[in-house]
């Protein structure tokens, strides 16, 4: 496998010239997951951060009475903890466990961070990378706390349905999108039955079917209006 070429891949590595390609390429290492197997668990030292070449990780807290939080699900292409290395005694706030089998490169935080110390354009780079992840938890934070469920649940499968498909397969699976959405599974399933009775959509076990697009745009409206605004805050465009 060729290593650089999939890190061009990630945003955050497209504008590194080749002698820091090559510096991160000496640092990384390939790393396999079966379904289910942990990548680090919430506490572990974070003296690596990763980019997922294929596959799908679950970033989740865990409480003391033994229930988890899905913070945040990561897909191919896609890189993550990153941010951690400029903490003075980095560790994980979450754990990390593998939805399907993966393949990740797991990155040098320690060397990476010293090559940005050399360089301002890079360390620009990264901070301009982590300033769009903040702008998505704001906008999470905003959906859950002034929208409702339904609302949310709808503007998910909006953003999940391929173009010009109304048929797709969830990425997740119907437990771990209710987590991920902040919404019991009880309600997830009520939410699902509603849908289904006013005709907006069919589903059949992970496969989802739209029927009515505008009622589902309609429905994901309130999250729709707050992209608006968050837009016109931080003058870029939200994907």
């Amino acid at each position: 496998m060729n290593i650089q070429k999939e890190l061009q891949k990630a945003h955050i590595f497209t504008q590194l010239n080749q002698q820091q390609l090559d510096r991160v390429k000496q640092h990384a290492t390939i790393k396999s997951l079966k379904a289910g197997e942990f990548l680090f668990i919430q506490g572990d030292t974070a003296d690596r951060f990763y980019y997922v070449i294929k596959g799908t990780i679950k970033l989740f807290r865990s409480s003391p009475a033994g229930g988890e939080k899905i913070i945040e699900i990561v897909s191919s292409e896609s890189t993550f903890a990153e941010a951690l290395m400029f903490n003075d005694v980095p560790s994980f706030p979450v754990s990390a466990q593998a939805l399907t089998p993966c393949e990740l490169i797991s990155i040098d935080s320690n060397d990476f961070l010293e090559m940005l110390r050399e360089s301002t354009d890079t360390l620009f780079l990264m901070l301009g990378e982590i300033t769009l992840r903040l702008r998505g938890l704001l906008r999470e934070i905003d959906e859950l706390s002034q929208y409702s469920a339904t609302s949310r649940l709808a503007a998910y499968l909006l953003r999940v349905m391929p173009e010009e498909k109304t048929r797709f397969d969830l990425p997740v699976n119907k437990q771990v999108l209710a987590s991920r959405l902040s919404i019991t599974p009880e309600t997830f399933s009520r939410i699902i039955k509603q849908l289904t009775k006013k005709g907006i959509l069919t589903v059949s076990g992970n496969k989802f079917e739209i029927l009515n697009e505008n009622a589902l745009e309609e429905t994901a409206d309130a999250c729709a209006v707050q992209q608006d605004q968050l837009e016109t805050t931080f003058h870029v465009t939200i994907k």
